[in-house]
């Protein structure tokens, strides 16, 4: 059971202590609202500061309220991307159809938002770096539940006792693996590898993708308005994962390579920028599915718990909508209760999400020539896509939550 909180001089309850791994996306959301609902929280991210950069992230349906509710929409309507255009290539560089990406992607053209990943961490960040404690260059050495609370001991060698902590640390979370082991007992590989860098924006292009595709490869160039840089991003079909080739940046970079030797386009050119590129980042495409999210006073949100992969274009969406759920049902419960009621109201908008990767990431990534085909000619008469992935955006109300502060 999780202590009855002290009283202070005063008569009132002293704030319970938590901890939060991550500093991403569900971290910072979850810190805020734990500490609106009286929580004295504390942060430890790994990196030296909240990250910036990175590709664009869709923020839609539910997740909407939870930005309104934390009164950063406008900050995030204001660093809306506004991608107009996806075109789509075919081997030899010919273009296949140039279409509006909502109609791909079953978003709502002038409702949901895509900004770059750093400008909503930034903004999140910026929402409770006053009220949190943020410890940065640092993380969990070890977690012991054995004690009244969650006796922690910091990697940079502080230690301390919390009544709870949160797992918010990403796909390969630390905090996962101390409570449940290894991974690979909750991965779900999903059939694709891929990888992620910049480089200069040669091809001129701004506000829109551009999509290179052969039966089971693909490369995309994301042009984040009329920046001088763009993102390049390369993905490819395997029935298993590689073993060993993902270990370290000259392994990936090979593999890459191999994969799109014979490729056509500019793909030989965005190859050598592959090479030596300095932000590289490659990974297999991936879930986390999981049959709880918690143990004893420690619990996980966001990819931690329950990554969809980015096939789904939810990621983001269901960090924060995670983080909402979570804090909201900790109001006024113990560990346990509270835990309980987060899985209770979330399971279902999270699986019916991460159940959406049969329909996108077919349509973007067909892996025999006559799905590509079939795709193709579907892209040549596209107007619109009825979105049937929206219902899954939307389909949980989020409850009413009157904070403490």
């Amino acid at each position: 059971m999780t202590p009855t909180p002290r009283l202070t001089s005063s008569g009132t309850r002293a704030p319970r202590k938590v901890l939060i791994s991550g500093a991403s996306i569900a971290g910072p959301a979850l810190a805020f609202w734990l500490n609106r609902h009286g929580y004295a929280v504390t942060v430890v991210e790994k990196a030296a500061t909240v990250r910036s950069g990175g590709y664009p992230v869709d923020v839609r349906g539910t997740a909407l309220e939870v930005v309104r509710r934390m009164g950063i929409l406008p900050r995030l309507e204001d660093a809306h991307v506004d991608t107009r255009r996806f075109t789509f290539l075919d081997g030899d560089g010919a273009t296949v159809a140039a279409i509006a990406p909502h109609t791909m992607d079953g978003g709502v053209a002038g409702r949901d938002l895509e900004v770059r990943r750093g400008d909503l961490t930034d903004a999140l960040y910026t929402a409770v770096r006053d009220d949190v404690e943020f410890m940065f260059n640092d993380s969990i050495d070890v977690l012991d539940q054995s004690g009244h609370g969650v006796d922690v001991t910091f990697r940079g060698g502080d230690r301390r006792t919390f009544d709870m902590v949160f797992g918010a640390d990403g796909l390969h979370s630390r905090t996962r693996e101390f409570l449940f082991g290894p991974e690979k007992r909750f991965h779900r590989y999903l059939g694709y590898c891929f990888a992620g860098f910049t480089l200069p924006n040669t091809l001129g292009l701004s506000h829109e993708i551009m999509m290179w595709n052969t039966p089971g490869r693909a490369v995309a160039l994301y042009a984040v308005g009329d920046s001088d840089a763009v993102h390049a991003f390369f993905n490819f079909a395997r029935p298993e994962p590689p073993s060993d080739a993902l270990l370290n940046p000259a392994a990936q970079r090979d593999l890459f390579a191999s994969v799109f030797a014979d490729a056509g386009w500019e793909v030989p050119r965005l190859i050598a920028s592959l090479r030596e590129a300095d932000d590289l980042f490659a990974d297999v495409v991936s879930q986390i599915r999981m049959p709880r999210w918690s143990r004893g006073r420690v619990a996980l949100v966001g990819d931690a718990a329950y990554a969809p992969s980015f096939l789904t274009g939810q990621g983001s969406s269901l960090a924060l909508v995670g983080a909402y759920m979570l804090a909201a049902s900790l109001a006024e419960r113990d560990a346990a209760a509270g835990f309980a009621a987060y899985e209770h109201g979330t399971r279902q908008f999270v699986t019916l999400n991460q159940d959406q990767i049969g329909r996108g990431g077919a349509t973007l990534f067909p892996t025999t020539a006559r799905a590509l085909e079939r795709r193709n000619d579907m892209l040549r008469t596209l107007d619109t896509i009825p979105a049937a992935g929206r219902p899954a955006h939307s389909a949980l109300t989020l409850p009413d939550s009157t904070p403490t502060r």
